[in-house]
């Protein structure tokens, strides 16, 4: 039995929100969706918690304590990923909320753009190299 405290509530309820969010709340189970595609889902979570209580004064000189606690979790899908013939793509599912997510939320893509012109020039495409005038 949990000892009867602030410090005792406090242990039960993070307890309590550990056992109902877990890894797999934030990326879920793998889905197969077809033979050579697969999608894992990914949520944002949230969670707050508080709790308090008071020790009172008995009659008999033993102290009664009074307290209460409570939890609240958000779970929001965000993402998938998305797995396609060994290729993995990232697919958001909600809208940005500000300019440093989206400016994080565009580097792959920068990424691949930037890849995808230094293999034309490394494979020696003479049409994707700029003529200098």
């Amino acid at each position: 039995m949990k000892e009867q405290s602030a410090s005792g509530i406090l242990a039960t309820t993070i307890e309590k929100v550990r056992q109902l969010v877990d890894v797999s709340t934030i990326v879920g189970e793998p889905i197969q969706l077809a033979e050579n595609v697969t999608v894992i889902p990914v949520s944002k979570v949230t969670y707050g918690f508080a709790s308090g209580g008071a020790d009172f004064p008995s009659k008999n000189n033993t102290q009664l304590f009074g307290g209460g606690g409570g939890a609240g979790i958000t779970i929001n899908p965000v993402a998938f990923l998305v797995i396609k013939d060994g290729e993995v793509s990232l697919k958001h599912i909600t809208a940005n909320d500000n300019a440093a997510e989206r400016i994080v939320n565009m580097i792959p893509d920068v990424i691949d753009k930037v890849s995808g012109i230094a293999q034309k020039f490394k494979g020696g495409d003479a049409e994707a190299v700029p003529e200098e005038e």
